[in-house]
């Protein structure tokens, strides 16, 4: 299948494309995660910011789905077009390590769930879960090489099964919530400092939990209707702001914050324990099996995706571009499925955590989500694709100011640690841009874009001096 192709992707299967991806193993574990960062006060502060920011952001990506519905490819095509070729590679590259980066997040969760029943798979670290996973990993790719509808389709049935035992979970915690245990404490943090502190800690855990808001974008090429992409990204969005929402803030009802911080993930499963005895462990650890399934096949595909529709759009290199007979992006799919590999070995001999692999991919889709915003921005100022007089210009620009603002704010909450790992992640893909530019015969930085470029080098440099001198560490 060719990205001109007739689409075959309905709105349920583009809705559980970004339902799938965004409900995957971080809300299994967001009690622990939030409450390591913030208190109950800074927790429902955090919540309305990020609830804000990212309906703004998903209204972005609805207005750029109807205005500029010849563009496929979501967050790449959205930078390219407003900003660039360089603009455009790196959203495509940065969104792209994004996406295979949270699927080892999701390994390591999935296989420290599954220690609740192998013991040695530890904190999914062990070489052991290291290895189960590879085999996981493999499984999934040659299933998609079996065709994207066949999997897309797999993936709606895994996003209905994942949301039964989190609708139990928010049942039996609606009846077990205790006000006098919310409330307590409900500005202070044993360890995360001030409310300011602590909202800006957790942001970069609800935006981790956000990704996939621009799942159905990505998929615009295989739509059947362009109108349900937009449909998708809203209706997605708000099934995964409501379980998010419930899950983490009835947790805070349950068990003071500073028993969840301390927690082992998938804290949901020690948190429903809590409350009916183990067997809600039981129930949690197999929905999370099944919702880290589906959520891993879902950002396999987006993952597998941007560098296809890059390549053939003439901003990556031309071999990436290839399909086989049954329309998978297979280049693209054995190079993503290769990194994961790579990082999967990294994690195993650095010992990474979950959080950690958690926030360095958050630090990689900031800027193609900051990108996208800004495009609807540029688009709203000038009028491009406004109709004269349309009255709607002046609203959908404040939209898109409110998204790009919601962007610089997380760009600071991540602050300079993870930023700078990233700026490391983004120089890699130099070369792969300077061998798209030879193969089409193009000089290699237009005016402005070198600034760029050295600004990711230099970033880089400082990066690896911080992690030779153990300044900084993964």
């Amino acid at each position: 299948m060719t990205t001109n192709s007739a689409g075959t992707l309905k709105l349920p299967a583009l809705t559980a494309l970004v339902v799938g991806s965004m409900i995957g193993g971080g809300i299994f574990s967001l009690p622990q995660n939030i409450a390591h960062s913030a208190g109950a006060g800074a927790t429902l502060i955090g919540w309305l910011i990020t609830a804000a920011g990212m309906l703004m952001l998903a209204f972005v990506f609805q207005q750029l789905a109807t205005r500029k519905a010849k563009l496929d490819g979501g967050v790449y095509a959205y930078a390219r077009a407003g900003f660039g070729d360089f603009f455009g590679f790196n959203a495509a590259w940065g969104y792209w390590i994004a996406a295979w980066l949270g699927n080892v997040s999701f390994m390591v969760v999935l296989f420290s769930a599954l220690s609740y029943f192998v013991p040695a798979f530890g904190e999914g670290n062990t070489p052991l879960a290291i290895g189960c996973a590879s085999v996981l990993l493999w499984s999934f790719h040659f299933l998609i090489l079996r065709g994207v509808s066949g999997a897309a389709l797999i993936n709606q049935i895994a996003t209905a099964a994942k949301l039964v035992p989190l609708l139990l979970f928010v049942v039996m915690l609606l009846f077990a919530f205790n006000v006098d245990t919310f409330r307590h404490d409900f500005w202070k943090h044993p360890t995360a400092g001030g409310v300011i502190e602590q909202v800006r800690g957790m942001m970069l855990v609800t935006v981790f939990v956000f990704m996939g808001i621009e799942g159905a974008s990505v998929y615009s090429s295989r739509a059947l209707h362009r109108a349900d992409v937009g449909r998708a990204t809203i209706l997605g969005f708000l099934i995964t702001l409501t379980m998010l929402m419930a899950v983490s803030v009835l947790s805070l009802g349950v068990m003071a914050v500073p028993e969840l911080a301390t927690l082992k993930n998938p804290s949901t499963a020690l948190v429903l324990s809590h409350v009916v005895g183990s067997w809600g462990a039981l129930l949690i650890n197999i929905g999370l099996v099944v919702s880290i399934g589906g959520a891993l096949l879902a950002w396999t595909l987006l993952s597998a995706e941007i560098p296809y529709l890059a390549a053939r759009d003439g901003a990556m290199p031309a071999w990436l571009g290839r399909e086989n007979a049954n329309g998978s992006p297979v280049a693209s799919l054995w190079l993503t499925n290769s990194c994961v590999q790579l990082f999967l070995l990294v994690v195993l001999m650095a010992k990474s955590s979950y959080l950690t692999v958690v926030s360095l991919t958050t630090s990689m889709i900031l800027v193609p989500y900051w990108l996208s915003a800004g495009y609807a921005v540029k688009l709203a100022l000038t009028g491009e694709s406004y109709a004269a007089g349309e009255r709607v210009r002046s609203k959908e620009g404040l939209i898109a100011i409110l998204a790009a603002l919601y962007g610089l704010w997380l760009l600071y909450a991540a602050g300079p640690h993870y930023l700078l790992l990233s700026a490391l992640l983004y120089v890699l893909g130099l070369p792969f841009w300077m061998r798209t530019r030879r193969e089409q015969g193009k000089p290699l930085f237009a005016m402005g874009d070198a600034l760029l470029a050295l600004l990711q080098i230099a970033g880089a440099a400082l990066s690896l001096w911080g992690l030779w001198s153990g300044t900084m560490s993964l």
